[in-house]
């Protein structure tokens, strides 16, 4: 299972870095540049806001079918009809709630005209994330992997076209192109999800079955109030930052938080992956009575070397790479341009521990979701719920964007140390001295590294590549990377490939 995991996760890592970080650092950078702050900072909040209340679109659905149809393969065509039933059911109640909360706190019409667009992607996007649960439950992790990027690929395509064919005036380009973009992709996606699904289940009937929905929809629940508050702490921020502040500088503080949440957010996506495989292959080894004790260590110890290495770096180079990101817009002037990216690069700094503590949460919360222990996790998430509004409002009129940034890392510190600890008391877990005096000492040896690295009088992107590269090898000397499991991983893949051929 260690091996399954190790060979699933490295392949869903590559072709992820393949293409997600051209699509946020490349194409979605580039509309924020075309379009300018303010005008990215109204579409992040509204983005933002639309996503408050994705859980109506899904209560649960998403996370209870990943964990029982991997326990339980024979119940696909069952739940397949009676979920996507559901699921349409929701998606009319979703646009009745994000349009009668966007009319209550003063959305305009054109806002309410990009929520409406907006929503109906966050539909699409819900039921594409539904069907590929089906998918990674029947442990077609490479299929899911490759449906994971499809979408991206798809809008890569459509939005370079738009900003880079010339056939199209760059002056012309607004932020309606780059929503429709995604909705075009989005419906593509999902048609050939659909398509692989339907060939793993038996005859499908779309009888309607209310008594089967309602079952369905109240095993959910738990799970919906969990993703309802962890949306609530993980993406109130440009809401916020965009309500709180006076309208004069609102989105254009939106859009200087964007520019550094957009490298937060690229990270993000990369650990999200993690759960992603994790959630089956936890409720898989869980129901058999297997030892979880080697896939929860290998696991945190794969994401915290490359959360860490990389936050690091972005830590240390933040304002070089805010000025390699982001161009003088129109109507800019360079003590302003320079304010924004010192501004952002503040903020890039703060979020990098966000990142950190966020893709941990990924390994335990995932490991007690998969266990059932959502009164816990709902607990906790409810805390950070509490400590992010708290802070919020007592953080952005003073400190404006950094502010929020500030809430982000206290939250995600807290909800992450507590869940690491209930995980720890749940399921025994000793990760034993030796494991963390060998953290400890990669992360305070690569800190030093990286540190005397950015002295030195060379360009800093080979300092970055040059701490990236160094930080590989200080984690395998420290040992919190084990070469016997990355060697193992290659030679089962040598015979794999061997198999195959023959």
């Amino acid at each position: 299972m260690n091996n399954r995991f190790l060979k699933n996760i490295i392949f869903l890592l590559f072709i992820n870095l393949l293409v997600k970080p051209f699509w946020i650092l490349g194409v979605d950078r580039s509309v924020q540049n075309l379009v300018g702050d303010a005008t990215y900072g109204t579409y992040l909040a509204i983005f933002n806001f639309s996503y408050l209340f994705y859980i109506l679109l899904d209560i649960g659905l998403t996370n209870f079918n990943s964990k029982n149809i991997a326990q339980n393969n024979h119940l696909l065509t069952k739940h397949f009809v009676g979920i996507s039933q559901a699921k349409i059911f929701l998606s009319i109640i979703y646009f009745l709630v994000i349009f009668a909360i966007g009319w209550i706190i003063g959305y305009n019409s054109d806002q309410m005209r990009l929520l409406a667009i907006v929503g109906f992607n966050q539909v699409l996007l819900s039921f594409i994330l539904y069907i590929r649960s089906n998918i990674a439950a029947l442990l077609l992790f490479r299929t899911d992997s490759i449906l994971s990027v499809l979408d991206k690929v798809l809008m890569i395509l459509i939005c370079s076209f738009l900003l880079w064919s010339g056939i199209f005036p760059n002056s012309n380009f607004n932020i309606y192109w780059f929503v429709y973009s995604q909705t075009i992709s989005y419906i593509i996606t999902l048609a050939i999800a659909l398509f692989i699904v339907l060939k793993h289940t038996n005859k499908v009937s779309f009888k309607f079955n209310f008594p089967f929905i309602l079952m369905i929809i109240k095993k959910s629940l738990p799970y919906a109030l969990l993703v309802l508050l962890m949306s609530f702490y993980n993406r109130l921020e440009p809401v916020l930052i965009e309500r709180i502040l006076p309208k004069d500088i609102s989105a254009i503080q939106a859009g200087v938080y964007a520019r550094a949440y957009r490298l937060f957010d690229a990270g993000n996506n990369i650990s999200y992956l993690f759960s992603v495989i994790l959630l089956p292959l936890f409720a898989a080894v869980i129901k058999k009575g297997d030892n979880l004790h080697d896939l929860v260590k290998q696991s945190f110890s794969l994401i915290i070397t490359m959360t860490w290495l990389i936050a690091i770096v972005c830590i240390f180079n933040s304002k070089n790479l805010m000025e390699l990101l982001y161009n003088i817009q129109e109507n800019e002037s360079i003590e302003l341009y320079n304010t924004r990216i010192t501004q952002s690069a503040e903020i890039l700094q703060i979020l990098m521990g966000s990142f950190v503590s966020i893709s941990i949460t990924y390994i335990f919360g995932t490991l007690l979701t998969a266990n059932g222990n959502l009164k816990h996790l709902n607990i906790v998430a409810a805390i950070g719920v509490v400590i992010n509004l708290l802070l919020n409002f007592i953080f952005i009129p003073l400190f404006q964007a950094k502010g929020a940034a500030f809430t982000s890392l206290s939250v995600q510190f807290a909800t992450c140390v507590i869940q690491f600890f209930i995980a720890k008391r749940i399921f025994n877990l000793q990760l034993g001295s030796k494991f963390w005096i060998s953290l400890f000492s990669f992360l305070i040896v690569t800190t030093v590294l990286t540190y005397l690295l950015h002295q030195l009088t060379i360009y800093w992107i080979y300092s970055m590549l040059l701490s990236i590269v160094a930080g590989i090898v200080i984690a395998f000397i420290t040992k919190i990377l084990d070469f016997s499991d990355l060697k193992q991983l290659v030679l089962s893949s040598i015979d794999n490939f061997k198999k195959n051929k023959k």
